[in-house]
């Protein structure tokens, strides 16, 4: 297998395009065609589907893909070991993360990431949407969930439990949920995407449907809202920590349930061979939030 043809197929990838890879790579589409091919041939198997106007990756492509990578990050790796004027982590490292996670807790290390490893460059990517890392060409995937530990697919980060929290001008004039209960009784703030509040109970799972006048597809826009005292939110504890530290915001805890428990987890696609730039992403910012 030419680990440039390879490269080549990757490049196609990004592109889904054998006229915009051929520009990139400053050779004719005729090359390009040839040389993917060439990669098939040696792999055997089809990896695009072709026609006049664009390609699509067949599914032996789409699983192809995180092996190619890891190839290519290999070969890059190993020259960087020999090679006197690398330091540290290099390439593009590609994050995706919750934006309101993102924004307090990864954005704050990017300057010393970049600082500590002159060669790396970093492309972040905040959403609430789950995205595909592997088709997408992600390094690494921040995600909050309850997620089993598996050194396979993830790998945990710290722990992140959901907390119920209001301020206390709130509490003061409303009063403080005692059980699941008194939560109807209250302006319950929520995520537009989490229309019920997860919490456990003797170690089941309870949805309890709430009711508010306020909801935001944003952490920030609930968080926002709970300090300025307008109801009751349940966000992760990492989301209200300063707020928490600070008292702007009050942890409330029911006497017949709690939240759930949650964990922050590096999603990869693929643990055969895991970049410099990753592990040194996923080292930093485990340092910060322990």
């Amino acid at each position: 297998m030419n680990l440039q043809d390879v490269s080549l197929f990757l490049v196609i990838t990004e592109t889904r395009s054998l006229t915009q890879a051929a520009k990139r790579q400053g050779i004719s589409a005729m090359a390009v065609s040839r040389r993917l091919a060439s990669l098939e041939q040696a792999l055997g198997t089809r990896l695009l589907q072709r026609t006049t106007r664009s390609v699509s990756l067949t599914q032996e492509g789409m699983e192809f893909i995180p092996y190619a990578r890891a190839l290519i990050d290999a070969e890059t790796g190993a020259r960087a070991l020999f090679s006197p004027s690398t330091q540290g982590a290099s390439g593009l490292l590609r994050i995706t993360a919750p934006s309101g996670f993102g924004r307090r807790n990864i954005l704050p290390l990017v300057p010393e990431l970049l600082s500590e490893n002159p060669e790396l460059s970093i492309d972040l990517q905040l959403s609430e949407d789950v995205v595909d890392i592997v088709g997408r060409g992600i390094d690494v995937a921040i995600r909050i969930a309850p997620l089993k530990d598996s050194t396979l697919i993830a790998r945990k980060i710290t722990d992140n439990p959901r907390i119920i929290c209001a301020s206390p001008a709130y509490l003061t004039a409303k009063g403080k949920p005692v059980t699941v209960e008194d939560l109807t009784q209250h302006n319950c703030l929520r995520l537009s995407s989490v229309p019920q509040w997860i919490l456990e109970r003797a170690g089941d799972i309870l949805r309890v449907g709430v009711e508010g006048r306020f909801s935001s597809d944003n952490v920030e826009g609930v968080r926002e809202m709970c300090v300025l005292g307008l109801g009751i939110a349940q966000l992760t504890r990492w989301d209200v920590m300063q707020e928490i530290q600070e008292g702007t915001l009050v942890e409330i805890e029911l006497s017949d349930a709690r939240p759930q428990d949650l964990s922050v987890w590096a999603v990869l696609p693929t643990t055969r061979y895991l970049p410099l730039r990753v592990s040194t992403f996923i080292d930093k910012l485990k340092f910060s939030l322990t």
